[in-house]
Order: structure tokens, then C-alpha cells, then sequence
């Protein structure tokens, strides 16, 4: 069923009256909205800049797409750095209909917009209940190994509520929402994820359900903890006894094998990154690793990215990785370690020194040496607000310090 959907939707995105456009999107704000599951409605606001430009916008995140194709009455809208796209035709000038496509995972969710509405939510009702502060979350509570936990951290003016989701393996982004009476809802389309949280509150306590797209669901409880934290980063992860090193060797984007012991790794503090093309919270590691390592390629410094690809070919992995370096302005290596999947027993099977692969990103700190001096789970992005700022100075500190040892 979904091999002929997914195939309705190319002929969909390409096929149409005519060759030449009919219609392009008009200037201005649109209200986009994709069909989750329970018939849930996950909106998000974007902007129309030009012909071939649009901002989407979640709370302070600005996403800029400049992939806009048109053929006839459809538009084909490519996501920024991810394979994923929109497939759209014109009802009018003013409306849309179509699909968001994860070809990699064949995962296929309905998609409209409407020209002109600049409201992400809408509202009749006061609030009830303020949810600005730190909350205690568990996410799939009592449902045995799906069981995790998490902190919110939120923000409320009137009905507008923002804020992120932060988990032992990195953040659920920025998210921008409303609270009506003792209903609270949450959303962030980010170009890869699409991510609803939607429940209710009391002045203590808030019980709901986390929407992934149209594909997952789990239900979530919290309980406000102004002084909670999640454990340590840096604990979760880390080497098997009897190891203190970390060894792979993996082809680069040009069908090179590398490993870490190729003489540009000798002598140098390395910065190992497990990631994927496909992985929002990576992309923003990312960010921060590229511009860190521009700002010092006169140091002893080596960073290296091992990519787990859901790709179901060594061809269009290759392809996803030159396209990510190109759009993200990387300028150290990516190496592919994995297609056809995340798995992350498998991803252990390829790394056996390592106790557990936890989450994408993980970041390896490797000394001059060769010595794994520290292994950090996941990634707390910028949506995480104090949290990432901490990171920041604990990271600069930390390379400062192998650097001049």
C-alpha cells in the first residue's frame, strides 16, 4: 500500500496540465497544517519570501527553504539539508493540498495550507492554567522498555506557550503552542520531524499524548519540579572495560577508507560525531561543530562524522552525505558507517568498544594520544536556551584543555 501511495505522490509532484507554471506561491504568510494521527491537526506558520524562498518559523527557529519548483499547477518544495519534501497542488490561489514525503522511511502525511493566515493556533477561551516552569515528564509510563524520562521547560504569556522537551538524548526543538482553559497544545515542523504534544493541565500536574507525524503516538504524564535535571550527559555512554580507545575505518563520500589512524589523526585532539543526515537535533551539532572548527583550523584539532543512514543504497547514501556537507558548510570528513537503518544495536555492533549507542548525535573526545578522554550523549540544542549555553562553555573549556595538553 504505501510503495503505490508513495508512487501516486511522485506522479503527483510532477505530472500536471502543463509544463510551464500556471501558478507560483503568492508572497506572505500561509497556515500550514499536517494530519497526524487520532485526527489530530499539527499547524505551523511559513512565509512566502519569493518564487523560489520561504521561511518556516517555530517560535524563535527560523528554517530557510530555497528548493521551490514548479511545474504546472504543483510545487515540489525540497526541506533544507533533509531528503524530505512537500508535494503540493493549487485548489486556488489562496490554497493548497498535498503531501509531506519521508522517502527514506516511506512515511507519507497529508499537508494544506491557506494563504493569509498568520495564526499558528487558534483561541476563544482564557487560560486556566499557567505551565511556565521545569516539569518532570515520563513519557510512555508503565509500558515496559518504552518507559523514558524528560524535563519540559516552558514558557507562557497569556495563551502563547513556548518552550522545549529535553530527554537523556537530546531536545524535541523549539516548540510553539497555546493554552485554552486547561487544554495545552505543542507543535514543531522542523523539515524532518513533525511533533504534536496536546493535553491536559492541572496547577501540578499535565497528562497527553506525543504525536510523531502520522506513523507514532505514546502518552506522557508530568509534574512540576522547578529543581529537576536529567542525568548527567557525559555518563551515559562509555567504554567497555579493557578499552580505552576508539577504532573503525569507514569510506568517505569519495569511496576513501578512513580511519582514525591515517596520519591526519595522529597527534591531534579528534571530535568523533555519530550522526545522521536524517537527524534534526545532528544538524544542529552540526552548526556548532563546523563554525567551531572553521574558527580553528590552525589548531591540532580533527573532527570526524560517522553517518547512520536510512538510505537503502550505498548510492543515494553518498549522495545525502555530499548534499548535507554542501548545505551545511562542513569541511571535515563524514564517513558512512551504516545504510538502511539507525539501528543503534547495530550502529554498537560496528563500534563493540562502546557499552551502548544511546542516541544520534553521541560525540567522542579523543586526546593527541589516541585516548578517549570523554563520550557525550546527544545534543542540547539552541531551543534549549541556558542548557546550550552551559554546553558551550563546558565544551570550549574541555577542547581548550586537550588542545594544550
Amino acid at each position: 500500500m504505501i510503495r503505490f501511495l508513495f508512487s501516486s505522490i511522485i506522479l503527483f509532484s510532477i505530472l500536471s496540465c502543463a509544463d510551464k507554471p500556471t501558478k507560483t506561491l503568492k508572497k506572505g504568510l500561509w497556515r500550514a497544517t499536517l494530519e497526524v494521527m487520532d485526527n489530530e491537526i499539527l499547524p505551523f506558520i511559513f512565509e512566502v519570501k519569493g518564487e523560489t524562498e520561504l521561511h518556516i518559523y517555530n517560535d524563535k527557529e527560523v528554517i530557510v527553504v530555497d528548493e521551490i519548483n514548479y511545474k504546472g499547477d504543483s510545487v515540489n518544495i525540497k526541506m533544507p539539508v533533509f531528503q524530505n519534501y512537500i508535494a503540493v497542488k493549487f485548489l486556488d490561489e489562496n490554497n493548497l493540498s498535498g503531501i509531506f514525503i519521508n522517502p527514506e522511511r516511506d512515511r507519507i502525511v497529508t499537508f494544506n495550507a491557506e494563504f493569509g493566515n498568520e495564526k499558528r493556533y487558534f483561541v476563544s477561551d482564557e487560560p486556566k492554567r499557567d505551565l511556565t516552569g521545569n516539569w518532570e515528564m515520563l513519557f510512555s509510563p508503565r509500558i515496559e522498555d518504552d518507559e523514558y524520562i524528560a524535563k519540559g521547560i516552558f514558557k507562557q504569556q497569556q495563551n502563547k506557550l513556548t518552550g522545549t522537551i529535553r530527554t537523556t538524548t537530546g531536545d524535541y526543538r523549539y516548540l510553539e503552542g497555546v493554552v485554552e482553559g486547561e487544554h495545552f497544545e505543542l507543535s514543531t515542523f522542523d523539515g524532518s520531524h513533525a511533533f504534536l504534544f496536546t493535553g491536559t493541565a492541572t496547577d501540578s500536574t499535565l497528562q497527553g499524548m506525543f504525536y510523531s507525524g502520522n506513523h507514532f503516538k505514546e502518552p506522557f504524564i508530568a509534574t512540576r519540579n522547578e529543581n529537576y535535571e536529567l542525568p548527567n550527559e557525559n555518563e551515559l555512554t562509555f567504554l567497555k572495560e579493557g578499552y580505552d580507545k576508539l577504532a573503525f575505518t569507514f569510506p568517505d563520500a569519495e569511496g576513501n577508507l578512513v580511519s582514525l589512524e591515517d596520519d591526519q589523526f595522529k597527534n591531534k585532539v579528534v571530535i568523533v560525531q555519530l550522526m545522521g543526515t536524517w537527524c534534526p537535533n545532528c544538524l544542529d551539532e552540526t552548526k556548532f561543530y563546523s563554525q567551531f572548527y572553521r574558527e580553528n583550523t590552525n589548531k591540532d584539532l580533527e573532527i570526524v562524522a560517522l553517518a547512520f543512514e536510512y538510505a537503502k543504497t550505498n548510492e543515494i547514501a553518498v549522495e545525502n552525505i555530499k548534499r548535507y556537507k554542501e548545505k551545511a558548510n562542513i569541511n571535515y570528513p563524514i564517513l558512512l558507517a551504516q545504510i538502511g537503518g539507525s539501528s543503534k544495536v547495530k550502529a554498537q555492533e560496528k563500534l563493540p568498544m562502546l557499552n551502548h549507542v544511546w542516541s544520534y548525535p553521541t560525540s567522542v573526545f579523543i586526546d593527541k594520544k589516541g585516548k578517549v578522554r570523554k563520550i557525550h550523549t546527544g545534543f542540547n540544542g539552541p531551543a534549549t536556551g541556558e542548557k546550550y549555553d552551559a554546553f558551550k562553555t563546558e565544551f570550549y573549556a574541555f577542547v581548550n584543555s586537550l588542545l594544550e595538553e
